[in-house]
């Protein structure tokens, strides 16, 4: 038994307009914590307390949502278990896939980060980064090529823009809006913000979205200006407006305002946009981010994408599947809901395709208009998440058949959010710091989610992903064939059983159309069990359980090599229960067009199946610069009164040193990144 804690829910809650009652089994290590789940009240205690039931008021939440202990019981396999054994026809060929998506580049899955805890993620001043953030930023990059990344949520829309902060501060948070019903705070933020993101642009290839206030006709466009000068080609574009569908319910707008008030909105902000001079690209927007209070369509009918189109460099939306708003904002009157009884609904490849439904005919018209569509914000539930889900290894199957769904589908990019500490679904979360000087970080699922389905996609953009998932009889599993290059290349399982005997493994037969490798790479991204939150491996690897990840991969690499039947051209693949299953295809091609040979990540296709990346070793970067000839200061204002060096040597976070000349990294933080 794991040395972490086992949380075995035994019954559901019971409701009634008076009682909230509750029966769990606990065990751990850390003391009394109680966590209010919905309808549901756990209590964490020591290995003695078997049972804890409450009765009344639920009792509040006393620790950080992004530790929590909470893990709930994987549901039993069904009475009718889905079969173990199954075929699927696999073409070699991309010309003989019909139903093939469009193609597509490994930064298809980013991030997407809350403007208000940007200072706890990327750094804490341009000259303070840090670098377990870079860490994790470089594995994408290696196998992506660049990392894309959104940075505003519900907070961009009060943001305001100010010279200065006290204490040499670049963001400050005003909770005292009492009319906000999610407590969303008004944020003041200094350019210094937006220096931050280019100085970490200068390490690696990132690229960033940023959003612009929404909120009142006095449009301020001080983030575009800064960061049109200071990102160059690290801007993607800016977001404006944030779930206008919400804007009534948020109290941001009143009774009766819709879809053409928004229109009208849109139009006056653009007009001023337009006539900034400030703002040199005015192309770049991203909107309209509705989250599914209206659909695209309700926006499409009002006129929005013709009178725009000049103006829209990408179509976005915004999802979360479901949400745990009861708990975070019980005054509100949300439904509560019991997490051991959301669980199973993360357990089926179904919620994939239920979740792409309500966007293939959009997708269909983005292309029309040549506007690529982002889901521009989601993860597994709204309101923070639901402990023992969002942060277990089921969202780790769940984010990888959610991506490459919405990767047929004709989606473009998905970003995924992070929330403070204070949620459970963030992909990563720095330290408490009240902890910060002995305690590492927590690498959440979803970040294994992303690892995959980066490898999946690859780096030349040229990858085309099909749902083969129709060929198996159940919903319990799902197969998806990647194209790259007009070639098969890989291949995506899941299982979503829990079975430890082995005895729901499932074997997938690939019968494919023609001559077939001798042998193909296999990677498995596994768990004990769905309700796993610390011991989960890529390719016999981890990163890290809670308050020990750094960026790096820990363990022994464990890649498998399958023999194929040449004779009957079929390969058969063993699925974990439960699991994940990475196929690579030999290929010849390389994966990526080099332009230059310094700063740029580079992973050959063989070495990719082969390893976890991990190249950063061979790179080197020099005093003071990212690349020969370009200077680390490129993020700053040339010339402007008070710039600072931001040079790599100014890096620093505890015992994080960087060393001069040859840029020698003392200590955890960047051993995987230089």
């Amino acid at each position: 038994m794991r040395p972490h804690l086992l949380v075995s829910v035994l019954a559901s809650c019971l409701l009634s307009s008076s009682t909230v009652l509750a029966e769990v089994t606990v065990y751990g290590f850390a003391g009394p914590t109680t966590i209010q789940l919905g309808g549901t009240t756990t209590t964490t205690a020591v290995p003695t307390t078997s049972f804890v039931t409450a009765n009344g008021p639920p009792p509040q939440f006393t620790g950080a949502a992004a530790y929590n202990q909470v893990y709930l019981a994987p549901p039993a396999v069904p009475d009718t278990a889905p079969a173990n054994a199954f075929s699927v026809d696999v073409a070699l060929e991309a010309a003989d896939v019909p139903g093939l998506s469009i193609m597509l580049n490994g930064t298809f899955f980013g991030f997407s980060i809350e403007m208000s805890v940007v200072n706890q993620l990327i750094g804490s001043s341009p000259v303070v980064l840090q670098p377990i953030f870079l860490n994790f930023m470089s594995l994408i990059a290696e196998r992506a090529g660049a990392v894309h990344v959104r940075v505003g949520g519900n907070t961009q829309e009060t943001a305001y823009m100010v010279d200065s902060l006290p204490n040499g501060k670049f963001l400050l948070k005003d909770k005292n809006d009492a009319n906000n019903p999610t407590y969303t705070p008004t944020i003041a933020i200094t350019p210094d913000l937006i220096y931050m993101l280019g100085n970490a642009s200068s390490f690696l290839p990132l690229k960033w979205y940023l959003g612009i206030p929404f909120n009142d006709t006095n449009w301020r466009f001080n983030i575009a200006e800064v960061a049109e000068a200071v990102l160059g080609d690290s801007l993607l574009g800016f977001q404006a407006s944030n779930e206008p569908d919400f804007y009534v319910k948020h109290n941001h707008r009143p009774e009766g305002w819709g879809p053409t008030d928004f229109f009208k909105e849109f139009g006056t902000m653009t007009e001023a946009w337009n006539a900034d001079m400030l703002v040199p690209v005015k192309n770049n927007l991203i909107a309209p981010s509705v989250s599914g209070g209206w659909t695209l369509q309700d926006v499409w009918d009002t006129g929005f994408f013709d009178a725009y189109a000049d103006v829209l460099s990408m179509v976005s939306v915004e999802h979360y599947p479901n949400d745990n708003c009861a708990a975070m904002y019980p005054q509100y009157g949300y439904e509560p809901k019991d997490p051991l009884a959301e669980l199973p609904k993360y357990l089926s490849h179904k919620a994939a395709t239920n979740l792409l439904a309500p966007y293939v005919a959009p997708s269909a018209l983005c292309q029309q208009y040549g506007k690529p569509l982002i889901m521009f914000e989601t993860n597994t539930a709204s309101c923070g998440g639901f402990p023992g889900i969002s942060d277990a290894f089921v969202a780790s199957l769940w984010g990888i058949d959610y991506a490459m769904q919405l990767a047929f589908g004709n989606f473009s990019s998905m970003l995924f959010h992070f929330g403070g500490q204070d949620v459970a679904y963030n992909p990563f979360t720095a330290s408490p710091t009240n902890v910060s000087a002995f305690r590492d970080w927590t690498v959440g699922p979803i970040f294994y989610s992303a690892i995959a389905v980066t490898e999946a996609l690859g780096k030349t953009g040229t990858a085309q992903v099909v749902d083969l998932s129709s060929d198996i009889d159940g919903d319990t599993a799902a197969v998806y064939a990647v194209y790259e290059q007009g070639k098969l290349a890989r291949a995506v399982l899941i299982n979503y059983l829990t079975d430890p005997s082995g005895a729901h493994d499932y074997t997938a037969t690939f019968a494919m159309d023609g001559d077939v490798p001798a042998s193909v790479t296999v990677k498995y991204l596994v768990a004990p069990s769905v309700a796993e939150k610390d011991n989960i491996t890529w390719a016999g690897q981890t990163l890290g359980g809670r308050y020990n990840a750094d960026g790096r991969w820990h363990g022994d690499l464990d890649i498998h090599a399958v023999q194929c039947d040449v004779e009957t051209s079929s390969c058969k693949i063993k699925v974990p229960a439960p699991g994940d299953c990475w196929i690579f295809a030999p290929a010849t091609f390389s994966t990526s067009v080099v332009t230059k040979t310094l700063n740029t990540l580079t992973v050959d296709p063989a070495v990719l199946a082969t390893s976890n990346g991990e190249s950063g070793k061979s790179r080197r970067l020099h005093h003071g610069k990212t690349s020969s000839g370009v200077d680390i200061n490129r993020a700053t204002k040339p010339g402007a009164p008070g710039s600072r060096d931001y040079s790599l040597c100014s890096l620093r976070r505890r015992s994080f040193l960087v060393s001069c000349g040859d840029l020698l990294v003392l200590g955890r933080g960047l051993m995987g990144l230089i």
